[in-house]
């Protein structure tokens, strides 16, 4: 059994951006929508700790974030903080495609 330690860093830095957010524009949706997410992204890096193969909740969290940030990203072309969590989270599923892809999946 392995920790998540790439999981565990993605839900830190979404709930950091989240606090991040919130300290520089006092915006409380960021703060809501970081903290949620960050908890979601640590919830699944815990259970990808616990059982390689569920990889569900990560792979949800991380390709929603990807698609509302990258969508943010395409609108304002600003890397910081929309580029940034964009790029993070496609990494996160292109790192949790290829978990799926080379473990053989148990019914």
């Amino acid at each position: 059994m392995s920790v998540d330690w790439v999981g565990y860093g993605y839900a830190a830095l979404v709930a950091s951006g989240g606090v991040m957010g919130y300290v520089k524009a006092g915006s409380v949706p960021s703060l809501a929508a970081g903290l949620l997410f960050g908890s979601m992204a640590g919830f699944g890096a815990y259970q990808i700790s616990n059982d390689p193969n569920n990889v569900w909740v990560s792979l949800g969290t991380s390709s929603a974030l990807a698609a509302v940030m990258g969508k943010r990203f395409y609108g304002s072309r600003k890397f910081m903080p929309a580029g940034l969590m964009a790029g993070a989270s496609l990494l996160m599923v292109g790192k949790l495609g290829l978990a799926l892809l080379q473990k053989p999946q148990e019914s």
